[in-house]
């Protein structure tokens, strides 16, 4: 692989990823493969992706193994990865000697990471990228400074600050095992060096597996410059082993999809009580009201207030102005401006136009035991409280349903009481009405 050429007319060094995503996940006790488990909605390995994206990353090796059809399934749709099959799990050394066999031609850098990591952001992985580059390093490291830092590998430096190495917890003294500077593992290599080193590096550990971290003694040792910056926040060196650190990981991913929703104008009123998809977008000065629950793609326009005990399910765009109230459930369904829901209703798979008034314990019924149907609602319309429409179904503008009615397509049997109203179209303040 050629090197790129920067605007400036210099060239630049090709960066390529790595990300090791072949585990189980043995202490999860579970059959799906760790990397799909959901943060937020998102498969964990998702996140790791994006953030690599973000940071410039052209092209991702992406290391899989046990289920490895699951996760190669769910990114099918991506053209910037190459899938490499660990067949045996030999430690992140041997992960990485995997990709030897596609990178036999590149030249440039190289950054890995932990496909377990979703905790990772862009900005951490721009500064070690320029640091890396702004240095010339043979290797850079983004380490972390950690109150408790049981578990993780220690960074080793001399008297002078110097990056001796990195110990493996396991294999730590004791003395060693009172530093504090962790390995969360984040790398960046020159390929071209790291290649050579991998070739030297043996499984002489407690595992008896071939570790990266001895590939980068190995540099060290043979005089090329490695360097490891403190740049990863304590809050983001939370990986991925138990149901337990799952829960962790998804309590911090969800505050800070929260905290970047308030920071663009979003009011939630209740935080902790509170759970938000990381796909979905809110607009400005929309409300958020206690045990709202919004689960996948869903868009939510300016001036809307949602909840309490609301949940928004994948497909949903509510536009501007909208209320759905208590106990309303909504399914891949799109509300045009103005259209109150206020209580206790299903809406399933449908276009609701603009100032339409949804009445409490009104059903949207979509499925007929084979098939999902789609329920069309016209601008201005009224339903009553209680009634059934049954898909699927187009009910016309400026309609009038009476409390209770059942309403199905049209040459079927019904016992609806459908009219046209012959009501002026409400003007702004209207539509805002509390009705």
């Amino acid at each position: 692989m050629a090197k790129k050429v920067s605007a400036n007319g210099k060239t630049k060094k090709r960066t390529i990823g790595i990300i090791l995503a072949a585990g189980k996940g043995t202490r999860m006790i579970t059959d799906l493969p760790k990397v799909l488990h959901e943060v937020c909605g998102r498969p964990m390995l998702a996140f790791v992706i994006d953030s690599c994206r973000a940071a410039g990353i052209e092209h991702l090796y992406i290391i899989v193994g046990y289920g490895k059809e699951h996760v190669m399934r769910e990114f099918k749709d991506a053209s910037d990865i190459t899938w490499v099959e660990q067949k045996e799990q030999k430690g992140t050394g041997h992960a990485v000697m995997c990709c030897q066999p596609y990178l036999k031609k590149f030249d440039g850098d190289c950054v890995i990471l932990c496909g377990d990591g979703p905790l990772i952001r862009t900005e951490t992985l721009k500064e070690l990228l320029a640091k890396h580059h702004h240095e010339k390093s043979s290797a850079t490291l983004a380490t972390s400074i950690l109150d408790d830092p049981t578990g993780y590998g220690r960074i080793v430096r001399d008297s002078y600050g110097n990056l001796q190495g990195i110990v493996e917890h396991s294999d730590c003294t004791a003395e060693q095992k009172r530093i504090q500077e962790v390995n969360p593992s984040y790398y960046c290599f020159d390929w071209k060096d790291l290649d050579w080193a991998l070739g030297k590096i043996t499984p002489s550990n407690v595992k008896k597996e071939y570790y990266l971290t001895d590939a980068l003694s190995v540099l060290i040792q043979s005089g090329k410059k490695a360097i490891a910056i403190t740049a990863v926040p304590p809050q983001d060196v939370l990986s991925i082993n138990s149901r337990h650190q799952l829960a962790e990981v998804s309590k911090v991913m969800q505050s800070r999809i929260q905290d970047d929703l308030m920071n663009h104008g979003v009011t939630i009123v209740d935080p902790s009580n509170t759970w938000i998809d990381a796909r979905a977008y809110i607009g400005q000065d929309t409300v958020i009201n206690p045990f709202t629950y919004i689960h996948g793609r869903v868009k939510i326009g300016r001036n809307c207030r949602v909840g309490p005990f609301a949940y928004l399910r994948d497909g949903t765009v509510l536009e501007d102005d909208v209320v759905l109230g208590v106990f309303i459930e909504v399914k891949n369904s799109h509300f045009g401006s103005g259209t109150r829901a206020r209580h206790h209703s299903y809406i399933g798979d449908a276009k609701v136009g603009k100032q339409v008034h949804i009445g409490a314990g009104t059903i949207f019924a979509n499925y007929d035991g084979k098939t999902i149907h789609e329920t069309q609602v016209g601008d201005l319309s009224f339903i009553g409280s209680g009634a059934t429409l049954i898909a699927p179904i187009e009910v016309a503008n400026d309609s009038h349903i009476e409390p209770g009615s059942v309403i199905r397509s049209e040459g079927k049997e019904s016992s609806a009481k459908v009219k046209k109203t012959t009501s002026k179209k409400p003007g702004k303040s209207g539509a805002s009405q509390k009705r």
